[in-house]
């Protein structure tokens, strides 16, 4: 079954607002859209002009924001060999984790525990996977929740990004610092802002290169800027949309996509 948007047009525009801290009033009067149009679009009633015209104050591609809400920005289906990923209900969303192993060696690391590492840990037994890794984006409860059961089971070591609040059992590292899976190997990236310390894990060696981005970007939408929405823009700009455009982007929430998608299809990030 496919996976849905993490995100809808309403969401985006909220996270924009709460990111550049401005009211309904000011939104409307930057925009030129009454404050009660802004209201009733920010409530889901779509009106394409008005849309357009809180996209442009708020800095978001205005295109790809019409076409998320009308429903014609659909993420194109991309897999590879080697990445298995794991959705787990949590409240009133779905998170993400994922594993990823080297054919030809049956290593694999696994990236965040999801809500409930049941599937996970079927999956690694079920294919005969010798668990190296447990490399963690960032320390938000859904990411995290189910860590100690997997570290129970598999006695892996788990990694995470300095900047990120203390993770009792995990070993602190400076992004930059490099991980090997097999033949495989990862780069790491600090893509902040969402969180204080999140960490992209960029993945050579697999028939496309993989980044998983946590909640740093998403399918056309990304994490909210709950530390700083200017640094979550900037590192996204810097440290992912900078990788080859056939890099899949294995999100924390929604289903994968690509850094070229994105680039034209993310009204954040889209160029």
């Amino acid at each position: 079954m496919a996976i849905p948007l993490e995100d809808s047009y309403t969401d985006i525009l909220g996270k924009a607002q709460r990111g550049l801290s401005l009211t309904d009033a000011q939104l409307a009067a930057r925009s030129g859209v009454s404050e009660s149009t802004v209201a009733s679009v920010k409530s889901g009633n779509f009106d394409a002009t008005a849309a357009r015209a809180l996209a442009q104050t708020l800095g978001l591609n205005a295109d790809a924001l019409v076409a998320l809400a009308e429903g014609t920005y659909r993420p194109a289906e991309v897999s590879v060999a080697g990445l298995a990923g794991f959705t787990s209900p949590f409240g009133d969303m779905t998170v993400n984790s994922y594993v990823i192993g080297d054919p030809s060696t049956n290593e694999a690391a696994a990236f965040d525990t999801g809500a409930d590492a049941s599937e996970m840990l079927d999956f690694l037994r079920e294919k005969n996977l010798t668990l190296k890794f447990l490399l963690i984006t960032h320390t938000h409860g859904d990411h995290i929740l189910e860590l100690d059961r997997i570290v129970e089971r598999t006695r892996v070591p788990v990694f995470v990004g300095n900047r990120e609040p203390r993770l009792d059992g995990a070993e602190a590292f400076p992004a930059g610092k490099k991980f090997s899976i097999g033949s495989l190997s990862v780069d790491t990236r600090l893509t902040w802002g969402h969180a204080q310390g999140g960490i992209t894990y960029v993945v050579h060696g697999l028939s496309r290169p993989v980044a998983v981005v946590g909640d740093a970007v998403f399918a056309g939408s990304m994490g909210g800027g709950m530390v700083s929405y200017a640094d979550a823009l900037r590192t996204n700009r810097e440290e992912i949309l900078t990788l080859p455009d056939a890099t899949i982007l294995a999100s924390g929430h929604g289903p994968l996509t690509s850094v070229g998608e994105q680039k034209t299809s993310n009204p954040f990030l889209a160029i």
